[in-house]
C-alpha cells in the first residue's frame, strides 16, 4: 500500500495549524455548554471533521484522529451518566462496582485530556501526534493513496 508524503512543519500554514489544534478541543464542547452530555462532544467532533476536512490532509488527519480517540471515552462517559441517572431514579444504592467504574472512567478522562492537550500543542507546532491505535488508523485513512483499477489494455496504437 502506498502513502502520500507527510507535510513537514515548514510546509503547514498557520491557519492549518490552528484548525488542526482546534480539533482536539472538541472534547470540551459539553463542558462549555455546562451539561454532562458526552454525546454532544461526539456531535461537535463530527461536525468539526466534516467542516474542516477539505482544508488539507494535516487538518483532516488531526480532526479524524481526535474524533476516533474521542469515541471510546464518550461511550464510557455515556455509560457512567446513564448508570448514575438510573441509580437516582430507581433509588438504587451506589455499589462498589459503580464506584469502580466511575473511578476508571475518571482515569480514562484524565488520560484523554492529557493526550488531547499534547495533541493540540503538537498540531499547533505543525507536528503529528499518534495516539495508540487511533493515530495509525487516522493516518492510514488520510494519507493512503487511492488505488485505481485499470483493465488490461488490449488495443494499442501502432508503433511507428
Amino acid at each position: 500500500m502506498d502513502y502520500q508524503p507527510i507535510p513537514q512543519p515548514s510546509e503547514i500554514t498557520a491557519g492549518e495549524r490552528e484548525d488542526a489544534s482546534g480539533a482536539y478541543l472538541m472534547m470540551f464542547a459539553s463542558v462549555a455548554v455546562g451539561l454532562p452530555l458526552p454525546l454532544l462532544n461526539i456531535i461537535a467532533a463530527i461536525v468539526y471533521y466534516y467542516t474542516n476536512r477539505s482544508k488539507g490532509n494535516f487538518v483532516k488527519y488531526h480532526s479524524l484522529h481526535s474524533l476516533y480517540s474521542q469515541l471510546p471515552v464518550s461511550v464510557i462517559n455515556s455509560i457512567a451518566v446513564v448508570w448514575t441517572i438510573t441509580n437516582f431514579v430507581k433509588d438504587n444504592p451506589f455499589t462498589n462496582s459503580f464506584w469502580g467504574f466511575v473511578i476508571a472512567a475518571g482515569v480514562f478522562n484524565i488520560a484523554y485530556i492529557i493526550f488531547s492537550i499534547v495533541g493540540a500543542v503538537r498540531a499547533h507546532q505543525g507536528r503529528f501526534y499518534y495516539f495508540l491505535f487511533f493515530g495509525k488508523l487516522a493516518y492510514m485513512q488520510v494519507f493512503r493513496t487511492k488505488q485505481t483499477f485499470r483493465a488490461p489494455i488490449e488495443n494499442r496504437p501502432p508503433n511507428w
